[in-house]
């Protein structure tokens, strides 16, 4: 079982943005590699905090992992920190700690000291369309992706700006002194290294378009509108870049009978006066096919029937939801004249003057129960 990300950081809930970057910083320090060379267990340590310091940064990460948990983000697809390489938690590490270790590197710790960092390409975003079985029961999509790629032959050299380094440093006079500051090489962008050759059908960047099929295993319970994220699996970054992620939204389909709230469903159920009277089975349309239910004599309108765990699952695997039965007692709209003098001597029949009993609950009772 994953530790809770809060635990990993030693923060609590109510933790501020900045709060949340301290604890990860001292967390970053405290088990950075080039202080335990060879302790596994602090490289596990440094990977889980910087996991868990890129889903309780971003306030929609932070959002979803409050309410689902883990698997919010564990799919089997690849979704979240749990598959960052070194280099994502490397380039972010420098980003938390700015110029504190020359200029966004690790000369600090050492493994990093020339400055240079490996670009990371930009994210690709697909919208990825659900049906309600499809959202119940976990999926696989299929999807093409057109992405940018390295162009086979594509050659590189050292930038002769920044010499390889990624920066350039700039010396200035103040009131104070020299001033020594480092910034990112602005011809490599960073990377170090500068085009030297490319195919003629190659971009700027030495990138060329290719269509790629991939494969996004989506788990049961999400949401019209969650992100996933597939790592590595967006546009290449030119040189020794890593590629950027591909980031899917889920769009659910409305379903023909089935109204979706939250992990509950709600089916409406018509019935005939006859039907109410004598009583009935009926099939009823669920998620995964068809439920048989029975309605007892004399059944009223308006009453909701709950079918446990015929719902929608839990992300977090905690069961299903529960099917809504809302039982609707149809009255037709024209009679015959024989239909017409039935109903014209029930206004008088007792037995057809309504009398609730106190034990009926009103609409009103209905509705709290349903949402209690």
């Amino acid at each position: 079982m994953k530790k809770d990300f809060y635990e990993i950081l030693g923060i609590s809930k109510n933790a501020s943005p900045e709060e949340i970057k301290k604890a990860y910083r001292k967390k970053a320090i405290e088990f950075h590699p080039d202080k335990n060379p060879g302790n596994k267990e602090a490289e596990e340590n440094f990977k889980l905090a910087a996991e868990a310091y890129e889903v309780l940064s971003d306030p929609n990460k932070k959002a979803r992992y409050d309410q689902y948990g883990h698997q919010a983000f564990d799919g089997a697809g690849g979704f979240g920190g749990g598959h960052m390489n070194m280099d994502d938690i490397f380039s972010q590490f420098g980003d938390i700690f700015g110029s504190a270790f020359g200029g966004g590197g690790f000369s600090g710790f050492g493994g990093g000291s020339s400055g240079q960092r490996r670009m990371k390409g930009s994210n690709l975003r697909i919208k990825v369309k659900l049906t309600l079985e499809e959202v119940a029961n976990g999926v696989e999509k299929k999807v093409k992706v057109k992405r940018k790629i390295q162009a086979p032959g594509v050659r590189y050299k050292t930038c002769s700006t920044c010499n390889g380094q990624g920066q350039v440093l700039r010396v200035t006079n103040t009131i104070l002194g020299r001033m020594q500051t480092a910034t990112t090489c602005n011809v490599c962008g960073g990377s170090g290294q500068t085009i030297e050759s490319k195919p003629s059908h190659a971009d700027a960047h030495g990138m060329i378009l290719e269509d790629e099929t991939v494969s996004i295993k989506i788990p049961a319970g999400v949401t019209d509108g969650m992100q996933l994220k597939v790592s590595g699996k967006g546009n290449d970054a030119p040189g020794n870049g890593i590629a950027g992620d591909l980031i899917v939204a889920i769009e659910e389909q409305e379903h023909e009978f089935l109204k979706r709230e939250g992990e509950n469903l709600h089916y409406d159920l018509y019935i005939s006066f006859a039907e109410a009277a004598l009583g009935v089975s009926k099939d009823i349309e669920a998620v995964n096919g068809k439920v048989r239910i029975k309605l007892e004599e004399g059944i009223q309108s308006g009453k909701i029937l709950r079918l446990k765990g015929k719902g929608i699952p839990s992300l977090n695997s905690y069961g299903n939801g529960d099917l809504l039965v809302h039982v609707n007692v149809w009255t037709p709209k024209k009679l015959t004249n024989e239909q017409r003098q039935f109903f014209e001597k029930s206004l008088t029949d007792a037995n057809f003057i309504p009398h609730p009993e106190k034990t009926d609950k009103s609409f009103f009772e209905k509705v709290k129960d349903m949402f209690s």
